[in-house]
């Protein structure tokens, strides 16, 4: 996996290159759609340690909201990116809207929530001023 673009606004586009691995891929020979997820989730773990020098599993945050529309299949021997914006971020929460290229050809869109928490309590703490003064 590589990446791209680090942003430093809501408007600019990280892009991040997948692999596709062996056992994504589903008996019609296509990327098994529930594999979208974790595409996703390799494109939030990427900006992450690039953008803010951090790993997901490092943070106090959970994926709260996660919706996939499917464009077209990804064939096996596909060469895949994901393009990743940050939206407007709320008082707790990070949203992420995705655009998953397949050969340059648009295969899915995708939206996530991820909002930043208490670790002792669950409930949910605002973004961190640092992070939010590099992304507003």
């Amino acid at each position: 996996m590589t990446s791209g673009t680090d942003p430093d606004t809501t408007t600019d586009t990280y892009v991040v290159e997948i692999d596709v691995r062996l056992r994504d891929i589903d008996f019609m020979g296509h990327v098994n759609n529930a594999t979208y997820a974790t595409y996703l989730e390799q494109a939030r773990e990427a900006y992450f340690q690039d953008v803010f020098d951090t790993s997901l599993a490092d943070i106090d945050t959970v994926l709260a909201h996660l919706e996939i529309d499917y464009k077209q299949p990804i064939e096996a021997d596909a060469a895949v990116s994901i393009a990743l914006t940050v939206g407007e971020l709320g008082t707790a929460s990070l949203p992420l809207t995705y655009e998953i290229y397949a050969d340059e050809s648009l295969a899915a869109t995708a939206t996530t929530v991820q909002v930043f928490i208490e670790p002792g309590t669950g409930d949910s703490r605002p973004v961190p001023e640092a992070w939010r003064s590099q992304l507003d």
